[in-house]
């Protein structure tokens, strides 16, 4: 999994860095078929603003979020993307389920 972490108009400091690697891994984990993930770290006027992208078989994940803290607008990111990682992982795992009782039921 390549990780690349970029900053706008902000400095990526090495505690930011590690702060946004370990909540992420935290998410990453639940997938054994991610190949990137890009992060975004941005200051527009007084607004703290990180996005994330995960690049997965079949599908792209795009996750933003706003806050006055920069830390705090990453664990906002962290939770709207782990929801939105259940919810594809749900997705996929039904849509196996289906077609294996379909299949079943041919037989």
């Amino acid at each position: 999994m390549n990780l690349k972490i970029t900053g706008h108009h902000v400095e990526v400091t090495p505690a930011i860095r590690d702060y946004a690697t370990n909540k992420l891994d935290r998410v990453i984990r639940h997938f054994d078929n991610v190949t990137s993930v890009n992060v975004i770290l941005s200051v527009e006027k007084l607004k703290q603003k990180a996005e994330v992208t995960v690049h997965v078989r079949g599908k792209d994940i795009y996750v933003e979020s706003d806050d006055g803290d920069m830390y705090a607008a990453i664990d906002s990111m962290v939770d709207k993307l782990d929801r939105q990682v259940l919810k594809y992982k749900q997705k996929a795992y039904d849509h196996v389920h289906d077609a294996l009782k379909h299949q079943s039921t041919e037989l």
